[in-house]
């Protein structure tokens, strides 16, 4: 290790050792975190443990969640809405496991997660050195931006040379000043094993998202399974469940307020090491964003009010949408409520007079560089955010989407495999099939026809520049009878409604693609002519902006001597806290656990307060088994603790001192929600629902005994 490496090693201790409050910790920097001090019993070295059998082991990404194993033969537990896509690609009107849940009667009767996948954390190493002097041979930002893709590559493609099934990510933090190599082992026969009824998995609805307090029963089963030999593939019935090398023990013991726990999982994206001037810009998108997203709501709602399998068909796109758009509301309240930006210019201008110091001289123009450039590309950027609603997979109408997809597919496909745009290489080849072998699951074809003239409607009242070019004669005539026209001729004539000539085209050279008479691949083309454009100049700037934050924040660090938390990556992270309760206003205070009574008290004889028959039967009967507060003589539902997560942490698990899972994390409180750019320790509260819940909807509700006993036994 040189130098400059133990130099930022130990820049990172301190900011561990003194910081801890923030949370969101890699395994390596456990131990640092004065354990013993904050009530743990365990040992840290029983969290992570290199040989793949610590608790932290135990616990998956799944897509864009977490999730943990739960027993030897391969249950992972995790959050009703983390596997609500999967759930509603399984569903139809005649079998609406949304609605009504489901619950396997034995392995056989598992239902496919398609789409799917878990990977289990394998390990990790810093390889900062390596891939710093690799991107000192770039002169210009955009040589520099080769290097580090080819460098990644390059240590990715040799992970997973080892095995058929692993995963390799390169992760970086503090805008490039440290690289790590992360490797996972693949999981992609997923399968569901119980899904509770929409009335528990998403009890209160949008009404109660991001709220306290809550009675949701945010939870699902899943199975994963691999080949006999072991390998992660894809669904056979001759696979068996994967056995872990480690699992969690479920707690019957409950919480108590005051109680230490702690959380692992695979956070997202934080921001708090963000500017005041990248804030105002996440505040002005988020505004601007909250507007469309409303619209998109209203669209979707209408189109299935009166169609159920319309309904299924867009739910998971609509909850995403309600879900973003309520978080917003909540993250812009709090960002003025609390004078966020205000309190971060405040930061900034004392950074600035230390640079005027011996110490800080060497970055005494670092904020202003990255300010200027913020300023000089921020038209550049909300051309390229509006050129992308029609292509992306949330808000593009689906079959032009697949038309890109394909357009972009067999065009990279004409490179070598190390110069194709990452998402096109082969190892993602699996992957871009199933995405365009599943469209109809989440697809109406007629609706979709409506949401395309919606959005070209839509932009009507765009700034011209704004308009894609192949689109703008027809948007520019501002008749919505002509943008109808012109989409019902791009359906009528398209042959990409069927997946038997998606794939066709999927496999194309691009000569033969670009004789293709299709309408939508035609215009598909002309958008990703543009797009292409785009995405090559925005590499440079890409790499611009990122080594100018990353020289700043080598200041910040050493302003901070080292008192600085690195942002969430999609990585495996660890936070601590303890069970407690919060006052959001004045004269007001939450307490910090809820139980099966208050769920009584919401119900509203309709979604999304409706309490099925069942749960009041056992209410009235007192029927809770093993599973009831003895105090209380209630069944706990949900709980708060003082950690620090954000969207990537659903599905994770809230273990107590002893290392036992006591709760599923599933949301963050509506005043909570601004610590992706901000933490205020008062008011940082995490929503779980409880084991015991959980347990009891398995066991008295459902009657699943068999799952109960995988669980925790007879």
């Amino acid at each position: 290790m040189n130098h400059i490496t133990r130099l930022w090693s130990a820049i990172l201790l301190s900011s561990f050792c003194l910081f801890a409050d923030e949370g969101m910790w890699l395994p390596h920097q456990i131990k640092q975190l004065q354990w013993d001090q904050k009530g743990l019993i365990i040992p840290p070295d029983s969290v992570f443990r290199e040989e793949g059998d610590g608790l932290m082991n135990a616990v998956v990404r799944l897509d864009g969640g977490t999730g943990e194993f739960v027993s030897a033969n391969g249950l992972i537990l995790t959050n009703h809405h983390v596997a609500y896509r999967a759930i509603q690609r399984a569903s139809s009107p005649e079998k609406d496991y949304l609605q009504y849940g489901f619950s396997a009667a034995d392995r056989s009767d598992e239902i496919p997660a398609i789409g799917l996948s878990a990977n289990v954390l394998l390990g990790y190493r810093d390889v900062t050195d390596q891939v710093v002097s690799a991107l000192k041979t770039g002169v210009t930002f955009r040589d520099r931006y080769e290097r580090l893709d080819q460098i990644k590559k390059q240590l990715i493609a040799q992970a997973e040379a080892a095995a058929p099934d692993l995963r390799a990510e390169l992760k970086d933090m503090y805008s490039g000043n440290y690289y790590y190599l992360f490797t996972y082992k693949r999981l992609q026969d997923i399968r569901i094993t119980f899904a509770p009824p929409e009335d528990l998995g998403h009890f209160g609805g949008e009404v109660d998202n991001w709220m306290w307090p809550r009675h949701t029963c945010d939870f699902t089963l899943l199975r994963a399974y691999v080949s006999p030999t072991g390998e992660g593939r894809i669904y056979d019935p001759q696979n068996v469940p994967y056995v872990p090398a480690s699992f969690l023990k479920l707690s019957l013991t409950g919480i108590r307020e005051g109680d230490m726990t702690f959380v692992m999982g695979y956070p997202a994206r934080t921001y708090r090491l963000d500017t005041s001037r990248e804030m105002i810009t996440s505040i002005d998108f988020m505004r601007t964003r909250n507007e469309f997203l409303a619209d998109l709501v209203t669209f979707f709602e209408n189109a299935g009010a009166d169609d159920r399998g319309v309904q299924i068909k867009y739910a998971s796109k609509l909850r995403g949408f309600t879900n973003t758009q309520k978080n917003y509301v909540g993250k812009l309240e709090g960002l003025e409520r609390h004078r966020i930006v205000a309190q971060k210019e405040d930061e900034e201008a004392a950074f600035v007079q230390w640079t005027d110091t011996p110490a800080g001289s060497a970055f005494q123009n670092t904020l202003r560089e990255l300010n200027a450039f913020l300023d000089e590309t921020a038209r550049f950027n909300d051309q390229k955010y509006h050129h992308e609603i029609l292509l992306s997979s949330s808000t593009g109408p689906s079959l032009l989407v697949a038309a890109n997809t394909i357009c972009r597919a067999v065009g990279e496909r004409e490179k070598s495999d190390e110069e194709r745009d990452s998402e096109y290489q082969q190892r993602n080849d699996q992957d871009l099939r199933q995405t365009l072998q599943l469209v109809e699951k989440s697809m109406d074809l007629k609706t979709d026809e409506a949401y395309f003239v919606h959005l070209l409607v839509r932009m009507f009242d765009w700034d011209p520049q704004l308009v894609p070019k192949p689109l703008m004669d027809v948007v520019a005539t501002h008749s919505q009878r002509r943008v109808a026209k012109f989409v019902r001729d791009l359906y009528r004539h398209t042959q990409l409604g069927d997946v038997g000539r998606r794939m066709a085209y999927y496999e194309m050279s691009a000569a033969e693609l670009a004789r293709l008479d299709d309408p939508m691949i035609r215009l598909a083309a002309a958008l990703e002519k543009e797009a292409g454009a785009m995405r090559e100049a925005a590499k440079a700037l890409t790499q611009q902006k990122y080594e100018l934050k990353g020289n700043l924040l080598k200041g910040w660090l050493t302003w901070r001597q080292g008192r600085l938390a690195p942002d969430a990556n999609s990585t495996i992270r660890m936070t601590m806290g303890q069970v407690a309760g919060y006052a959001p206003r004045d004269a007001v205070y939450y307490q910090p656990q809820t139980f099966l009574t208050g769920l009584l008290e919401k119900d509203g004889g309709a979604f999304p307060f409706a309490v099925p028959a069942k749960i009041k039967e056992l209410y009235q009967n007192g029927d809770f088994g093993p599973y009831q507060d003895l105090q209380k003589r209630d069944i706990p539902a949900c709980f708060l603790n003082a950690t620090t997560v954000t969207g990537g942490n659903s599905g994770s698990p809230t273990l107590n001192a002893r290392g036992e899972q006591v709760g599923i994390i599933f949301d963050m409180t509506f005043e909570s929600v601004i610590g992706d750019y901000y933490i205020i320790p008062e008011l940082q509260r995490s929503i779980n629902v409880d084991i015991r819940f959980v347990l009891f909807i398995l066991d008295k509700f459902a009657g699943a005994e068999g799952l109960v006993t995988e669980l925790v036994g007879k």
